[in-house]
C-alpha cells in the first residue's frame, strides 16, 4: 500500500469530525475508498493487496495535518529517508515497526522545539506532559496519551469524557464479530482509568463504521478478521506482523504514561 494512502486511511475518521487536518475528508474518503475498489482478492494471510496511486493531492492534504506531519518528519530523518510518507514510516506512526526505535530523548526534543513557543505559558503542566516522552516513541499515540490535555484532566477526577477521547483517538485493534453493509462489530478492550493508571479494559464488542456514503476505508472486511480502528471507523484489516506490533507499541507508551504518573504521585 502506498504511503499516502495508508496516510489517509488513518487520517480521514478524526478529519470527519473536524479535529485535525484540512477541511478535506470527502476528498480522503474518496481517493481511499476508490483505490480500495480496485484492489483485486486479498492474499493468503489476511493481509490487504498492494494498492495505487498516491498522487500530488493526497500528499497536499497529508502536509496539512499538522498534529501527524512532525512526527512522520522526525521518523524520517532520524532514519535519512527523503520521504515522510514512505509506507515504513506512515506505518511505523499509525500501526508501529523498527522505525519508532530512535535515539533517546529524540521525541523529548523534537517537543520541546515543536512547542517552544508555548512552555512559558504552559508552566508546570509541560513537566507534567514531558515526563513521560524520554521513554516513548513518535508514534501516534504518545500524541493521544502525554501530549494532549485528556490525561492531565483524567488525574484532577474528570473522567468520561477524556476518557472517551482517548480511547478513540488512539489507534486500536480487535477482532471482526459481523459485518453489514454500513457497520461492524468488534471485539476489542477499551480503555479505562482506575483512578491512578490507564489500562486496557475487558473484552467486549463495539459497533464501528465501515462504509459511507458507498465508500469504505478499509475495503473488503469479513468475520475473523482483525482489523485496526480510529474514532468511530475500521481503517484496514492487519495481518498478525502488524497486529503485534501496534498492540506492542501501543501498551510501550501507555506503560510509559504511567509509570511517569506514578513517579509523579510518589514525589509530587
Amino acid at each position: 500500500m502506498s504511503g499516502p494512502v495508508l496516510f489517509a486511511r488513518y487520517a480521514y475518521p478524526p478529519n470527519e469530525r473536524g479535529y485535525c487536518g484540512p477541511d478535506a475528508a470527502a476528498e480522503l474518503l474518496e481517493s481511499v475508498s476508490s483505490v480500495a475498489s480496485t484492489q483485486g482478492p486479498r492474499p493468503t494471510g489476511g493481509a490487504r493487496a498492494p494498492s495505487g496511486p498516491d498522487g500530488g493531492e493526497l500528499r497536499a492534504l497529508a502536509r496539512g495535518f499538522a498534529g501527524a506531519w512532525p512526527y512522520l518528519e522526525l521518523i524520517a530523518g532520524a532514519h535519512g529517508i527523503d520521504d515522510p510518507l514512505d509506507e515504513r514510516v506512515v506505518e511505523a506512526y499509525w500501526v508501529g515497526n523498527e522505525l519508532l526505535r530512535l535515539p533517546p530523548g529524540a521525541l523529548l526534543r523534537a517537543a520541546e522545539e515543536r512547542f517552544r513557543s508555548r512552555l512559558p505559558r504552559l508552566g508546570p503542566a509541560w513537566e507534567r506532559m514531558a515526563a513521560p516522552l524520554p521513554t516513548m516513541a513518535p508514534h501516534h499515540s504518545a500524541h493521544v496519551l502525554a501530549l494532549s490535555p485528556w490525561l492531565g484532566l483524567l488525574r484532577t477526577g474528570v473522567v468520561d469524557r477524556p476518557l472517551e477521547v482517548l480511547d478513540r483517538c488512539r489507534v486500536r485493534w480487535g477482532e471482526v464479530l459481523a459485518v453489514g453493509p454500513e457497520h461492524a462489530v468488534v471485539r476489542s478492550r477499551p480503555l479505562e482509568w482506575d483512578g491512578h493508571r490507564v489500562v486496557e479494559g475487558a473484552l467486549r464488542p463495539e459497533t464501528v463504521r465501515v462504509a459511507a456514503f458507498g465508500r469504505a476505508l478499509a475495503g473488503d472486511l469479513r468475520p475473523g478478521d482483525w482489523c485496526t480502528m480510529h474514532w468511530d471507523w475500521v481503517c484496514e484489516v492487519v495481518e498478525p506482523r502488524r497486529l503485534a506490533a501496534l498492540c506492542a507499541w501501543s501498551r510501550r507508551q501507555l506503560r510509559a504514561v504511567n509509570a511517569a504518573q506514578t513517579l509523579a504521585h510518589v514525589w509530587g
